[in-house]
């Protein structure tokens, strides 16, 4: 039997990625050890090529869980401005192990106060009642508009993170916003 000599594979010079660095990437995002190591090598250790890519990876995945059934979840209250203004929204997911997380109650929370504070008019820009309303999308619709925390990422983004963070299908299902005097 004759050996064959070893052919060894040319490797592009990879920079070296610490437990650290990949510690502070999940803390930061959410993701898992092995998706937080494989990101940082792909980004030659870049945190912020890192997170990008943990990013497009985490909406591809939301795109493939769309078609889910959302049928648990929370529905959340916020009451504003000294009982001025009061909020109802109801957030779906897939599963009540998820519904009773820490974080998804937090993204609840979160958009409870969106609605509270910019007052959109209906959930997504498909919605058949979007036609009544007048405006840009990033007033009218709850999806577009910037998340008042981050005007860097709209409140469809905050979702698509804690759908890729979670791993389930996450929607905002409905939600309702009193004001006192209207």
């Amino acid at each position: 039997m004759r050996r064959r000599p070893h052919q060894r594979r040319s490797r592009t010079h990879v920079a070296a990625v610490t437990t650290e660095m990949i510690k502070e990437l999940r803390e930061e995002t959410g993701a898992g050890v092995m998706d937080a190591k494989r990101a940082l090598e792909e980004a030659g250790g870049d945190k912020a090529k890192a997170k990008q890519i943990l990013r497009e990876r985490g909406i591809a995945a939301a795109a493939k869980r769309q078609d889910r059934e959302t049928s648990n979840g929370v529905v959340d209250a916020y009451i504003h401005a000294g009982g001025r203004i009061g909020v109802l929204v109801e957030v779906n997911c897939e599963t009540d192990f998820v519904a009773n997380t820490e974080e998804f109650r937090q993204l609840a929370r979160n958009i409870a106060m969106q609605v509270a504070a910019m007052n959109p008019q209906v959930v997504s820009a498909d919605d058949p009642e979007r036609a009544k309303f007048e405006g840009p999308d990033e007033e009218v619709v709850l999806l577009a508009q910037p998340f008042i925390r981050d005007a860097g990422k709209t409140i469809k983004d905050l979702v698509q993170d804690a759908i890729a963070r979670t791993g389930e299908n996450i929607r905002i299902r409905r939600f309702v916003r009193y004001e006192l005097g209207r």
